[in-house]
């Protein structure tokens, strides 16, 4: 998702029910989405979404890798 511009990114947010401020990742309560396995907020520069899920992580080695463990590779 590096290459998408962030506009991009926020309009395939809105489709999924999340959005952003600008900068990070919000939920439908307008939280910042946290990266499910470092408990860290979800920057739009350096999220991915995985392939058939809403699951939005931060683009990491360690949260993919801890992902493929949970979910099996979907890639």
């Amino acid at each position: 998702m590096s290459n998408i511009s962030i506009e991009s990114k926020i309009l395939l947010l809105k489709e999924i029910g999340f959005d952003s401020d600008g900068e990070f990742v919000l939920d439908s309560d307008g939280n910042k989405v946290q990266d499910k396995y470092l408990d860290i907020p979800v920057r739009i520069e350096n999220m991915v979404i995985l392939p058939g899920s809403t699951i939005i992580l931060d683009n990491n080695e360690l949260s993919l890798s801890k992902f493929i463990e949970e979910f099996g590779d979907v890639f």
